[in-house]
């Protein structure tokens, strides 16, 4: 049954790759709903764009009377909210951006959905839901000699930016719990794919690779992370927000996790080009 998706941050990495599972695979409509910060990209959109299922609202999730006209337009029957500041080193360096989108802007997501929700028939409001798409950074850093993260796994956030997508989380549950707003959580971890942007560790890798550049790894390169393909996890994603229990939340991994120093290694195999890896005191590559 074709179904009406509020997509936030639908021009970023993963949102965008949401929006074109949902309009080219699945013939959904959509509606992006998206800031167009530096991490923004239309040219993502571009085999979705043209759609008649499509539409693009540029709006900051933290204005909460243009959420509420957008709701009010649209009518959307699911929320799938990927708007967030999402880079550890910015959020050390500047985290007032991040408290500001991560928390005030989920915040101003949720009341506005819970007063759309509240409003709706019986019909609509039983099919309806808000997905909260987080991170597995809420959990803190994971050793090479333990399993891999869980859904029960105690929250223990080390930066300002996975703490403030902790507090989002939290934030969803609590809107849930206390006014009923039905909602799904996922956590995931490391995306990589198509049209992300070069600060992460992958394609900065990659891009230094070919261009013989210095690899910079954070400190001795032992933090463990697990890397999946973007178009795996937006199947995920669109699979738990139709079919996922309402309250649950969702661990989106990998089940193959190494030290980062590993995986950089691995690329400087293939590279044609010398590019020594240099280990800084940066946080440049923890994500």
């Amino acid at each position: 049954m074709k179904q009406k998706f509020l997509v936030t941050g639908g021009a970023g990495f993963i949102g965008s790759a949401v929006v074109r599972h949902l309009i080219n695979d699945l013939n959904h409509e959509v509606v992006n709903v998206d800031k167009l910060t530096y991490a923004g990209s239309l040219e993502s959109l571009e085999t979705a764009s043209d759609s008649l299922l499509y539409r693009f609202e540029q709006v900051d999730i933290c204005d909460q009377k243009e959420v509420e006209r957008v709701f009010a337009e649209h009518r959307p029957d699911k929320v799938l909210h990927l708007a967030a500041e999402s880079h550890v080193d910015r959020s050390i360096d500047g985290p007032a951006a991040f408290i500001q989108t991560n928390l005030v802007g989920t915040y101003v997501m949720l009341e506005v959905t819970r007063q759309y929700w509240m409003n709706l028939d019986a019909e609509k409001q039983a099919g309806f839901r808000f997905h909260h798409v987080s991170t597995d950074e809420v959990y803190g850093d994971l050793k090479e000699s333990e399993e891999l993260f869980t859904e029960a796994t105690p929250y223990a956030p080390s930066s300002p930016y996975s703490a403030s997508k902790a507090g989002s989380d939290h934030l969803v549950r609590a809107w849930h719990h206390t006014y009923g707003v039905p909602v799904i959580l996922t956590n995931c971890s490391n995306n990589y794919g198509p049209w992300q942007f070069p600060e992460k560790l992958i394609p900065q890798v990659i891009l230094n690779a070919l261009s013989g550049q210095p690899i910079p790894v954070y400190g001795k390169g032992d933090q463990i992370r697990d890397w999946l393909h973007v178009e795996d996890h937006v199947c995920a994603l669109v699979k738990v927000v139709l079919q996922g229990r309402v309250g649950e939340t969702y661990n989106i991994e990998d089940t193959m996790s190494i030290p980062i120093s590993r995986w950089c290694k691995r690329f400087v195999q293939f590279s044609t080009n010398w590019c020594p890896i240099i280990h800084t005191e940066s946080a440049v590559t923890k994500t």
